[in-house]
């Protein structure tokens, strides 16, 4: 509820700051530089940009700020952040206003232009910024105060967690953890004594976390327990944590870490987020359009493979499968049935080259890969993407863990129709492939970009197009 509100707050600010910059703004153009001109001025009351600059404007405003990821992390804001966000999004967002809706005003030269623009410039992003500012203050001495915070728990229990733990309690100013305990399963254990809740043992972290409807995890262990690092925060990565370790403990896991604090206890953040939120709100915009366009334009395809499938054999058109998505959450992944009806009577088996279970229809539809096409129905679902890791189904994925325990490294983003690991690799036909395919997939995961997606895709059409899938 507390979230909510103070979104509604920035959303309230931002729309009322567009508002009357609007409102100043257009004054401004009309009274003074079109009256310069003119030699007299203009009547506004009617003006339909002024009416669309007011009420219609702001909701635009609001949606580029929803786009670059603004009003998530509400609570965990710095000023220059603001300031930051308000300066770069105005000077996009008055860019395309201007050219697009002051670009035709009539006015006596460029100058005029350029004064216009920066005065549009100047009046939003003061008014979006001080709003921003007031509402961030407020946040910000709640925080520092110990009003608000983040449930927090330290996994470690040695000295140095025991020294971070003093000097979170006794700063004069809080960072925002409210310590709710500590893990153990490490060979020292000296933070009892602080009469803090022991939670449980570090190998149960993601059930912990759900259980204690954990915030932040801090990672502060000895020298000795280091090696054990990589391990947790494979565990954590698919939670909805932030996850901040000891600066001596980030070297294990380095290119994944920011630093984000200067005055406090000093610890990095590990960073999760494989895209910046524009990029990613990009990505689903792009997947939707392409989907919709796939499904239009193959409609009279789809229809002859669902008619070859039911007169082929026996059985449904389509086959459902449960499937392992996005942060680990299983979804229903759709394709044409390929496979006799009782394909797995003996239990889940991986396809092969050769293999008998085909029917005459399925064997074509896997060399072209036509057997995928339901899946844009997934993408429009939001449970898959065009472009990412294949999802896996659970049986299998407990056996690449035995072997890649890093696998699910994968689950920070949506599984794909198609992948870097299709494209290079193809089907996999046994659990080592999957591992061996695997590593393409992670190289995507750490180079994700939409010029990477579409030259995937590209190549998967070829693919298609030769008929060379399994």
């Amino acid at each position: 509820m507390k979230k909510r509100l103070q979104i509604s707050l920035y959303v309230i600010s931002d729309y009322l700051a567009a508002s009357i910059a609007w409102w100043l703004f257009f004054n401004y153009r009309k009274h003074i530089v079109e009256a310069s001109k003119h030699g007299y001025d203009i009547p506004i009351n009617n003006d339909v940009k002024l009416l669309y600059g007011i009420f219609l404007l702001p909701l635009i405003w609001i949606a580029l700020y929803a786009v670059t990821g603004f009003y998530k992390e509400i609570f965990r804001r710095s000023r220059l952040r603001e300031f930051q966000n308000s300066f770069m999004v105005s000077v996009f967002g008055v860019l395309v206003i201007f050219f697009s809706l002051l670009l035709d005003d009539s006015v006596g030269n460029y100058k005029d232009y350029y004064v216009s623009l920066f005065t549009l410039f100047t009046l939003h992003f003061l008014f979006t910024f001080t709003g921003r500012l007031v509402i961030s203050s407020r946040t910000i001495s709640k925080i520092q105060t110990r009003k608000w915070g983040y449930k927090t728990m330290i996994v470690g229990s040695g000295e140095k967690a025991q020294k971070l733990y003093r000097e979170l309690q006794t700063a004069k100013r809080s960072e925002g953890f409210y310590i709710t305990g500590y893990l153990s399963g490490f060979e020292t254990d000296v933070l009892s004594k602080e009469g803090l809740l022991n939670l449980g043992n570090w190998s149960h972290l993601p059930s912990l976390i759900r259980e204690h409807q954990i915030e932040d995890v801090i990672i502060c262990m000895e020298d000795k327990d280091h090696n054990k690092v990589p391990d947790i925060v494979d565990l954590v990565q698919n939670e909805n944590i932030h996850l901040k370790l000891m600066p001596d403990n980030y070297g294990l896991i380095l290119g994944m870490v920011k630093m984000n604090n200067i005055l406090g206890a000093m610890l990095v953040e590990v960073d999760f987020e494989v895209m910046p939120q524009w990029q990613k709100t990009a990505k689903r915009i792009f997947d939707i359009f392409v989907s919709i366009a796939a499904l239009i334009l193959s409609m009279p395809i789809l229809i002859v493979v669902a008619i070859a499938i039911k007169w082929d054999s026996k059985g449904p058109i389509f086959y459902k499968q449960e499937r392992i998505g996005l942060k680990g959450k299983p979804f229903q992944i759709i394709k044409f049935r390929s496979m006799r009806q009782d394909a797995e009577a003996s239990g889940p088996k991986l396809s092969a080259e050769n293999d008998d279970r085909r029917t005459k229809v399925g064997i074509f539809l896997r060399k072209t890969r036509l057997d995928e096409l339901p899946q844009f129905f997934n993408v429009l679902r939001g449970e898959m993407s065009i472009v990412g890791p294949r999802p896996e189904r659970q049986f299998f994925i407990d056996q690449i863990l035995v072997k890649a325990p890093y696998y699910l490294r994968l689950h920070r983003i949506k599984p794909g129709i198609t992948s870097w690991g299709q494209v290079k690799f193809g089907y996999a036909e046994n659990v080592d492939q999957m591992v061996e395919r695997m590593k393409y997939d992670i190289l995507y995961l750490e180079n994700m970009s939409l010029g990477l997606d579409i030259k995937i895709m590209i190549y998967t059409g070829l693919i298609m197009f030769q008929g060379r899938g399994k």
